[in-house]
């Protein structure tokens, strides 16, 4: 087991960070090496198996990532956008693939982690799933095919506990649609409606966000024209598709050249 590479889970208090030590644990391509949680957090200096309500793994929870990076060829990170900055840059110190799946990043986190990723291997998609990414390709592929007399709509549905919206998955495929269409996304992007909108206005791409209850993640993709709908579905019941597309980017990251990849690399797709 010690030649396999080492990993790190940040968040790891998270339903993500749980869910990818259970996965790390069983893994036989990668071991476990550390966990990461904000300073003064309950798990601090607890062995992460012990917190997660089994049995010792023999590593401990730590509030210091630069320490935990530096014996890591891998770290897995839904965390937030401040603190996936921050760990972009200490992951990039270490020479660690760095696999990002955090979402709500704006221009100033994607431009530092631009930076961060001249240095190191980093692999970030707003989801992880080989479903999620073959909808995107489909999107991209059908966008391409219709002109602007097809409305395109995407409306995606998630937990009550997501804070972002659109979702990071919903902002894939809108960039799939605009980059089909040749167009800027930012200009054509209509997000949420209320009021006295006026009539749709063409060429646009429109979002909506549901949520409520413990829904994992729902993504249809709306071409709509005159006494006509193409609908793209996916549908995710549960949350490990994401960690288990995590740790293969972690694996197919192992002796890249430095950049910045996507799950489409990954998947070669």
């Amino acid at each position: 087991m010690g030649d396999l590479p080492g990993l790190v889970v940040t968040g790891a208090s998270g339903r993500m960070g749980q869910t990818l030590i259970r996965l790390a644990q069983g893994s036989d391509k990668l071991r476990l090496v550390g966990c990461v949680e904000r300073a003064g957090h309950a798990w601090i200096g607890r062995d992460v198996g012990e917190a997660t309500g089994g049995a010792l793994v023999g590593v401990k929870v730590t509030d210091d990532p630069l320490e935990a990076f530096a014996k890591a060829q891998a770290v897995v990170d839904f965390t937030s956008p401040a603190a996936t900055v921050e760990f972009a840059a200490l992951a990039a110190q270490a020479r660690a693939v760095h696999v990002i799946g955090t979402t709500g990043l704006e221009a100033a986190h994607l431009a530092k982690i631009e930076a961060a990723s001249r240095h190191a291997v980093i692999v970030r998609a707003g989801n992880m799933s080989l479903g999620v990414n073959l909808l995107v390709r489909l999107t991209q592929k059908v966008a391409q095919a219709l002109d602007a007399d097809w409305d395109v709509e995407i409306v995606e549905a998630h937990h009550r506990m997501k804070v972002d919206a659109p979702s990071g998955t919903a902002l894939m495929l809108g960039q799939a649609a605009a980059d089909g269409r040749g167009i800027d996304l930012e200009e054509a992007r209509v997000s949420g409606r209320d009021g006295i909108t006026g009539a749709r206005e063409r060429g646009t791409i429109g979002f909506s966000a549901i949520r409520g209850g413990d829904v994992v993640g729902e993504h249809d993709v709306i071409f709509a024209a005159e006494g006509e709908r193409i609908v793209l579905r996916h549908l995710a019941t549960d949350r490990s598709i994401f960690a288990r597309g995590a740790l293969r980017a972690a694996i197919w990251g192992q002796g890249r050249k430095p950049g910045q990849y996507d799950m489409m690399d990954v998947l070669g797709i």
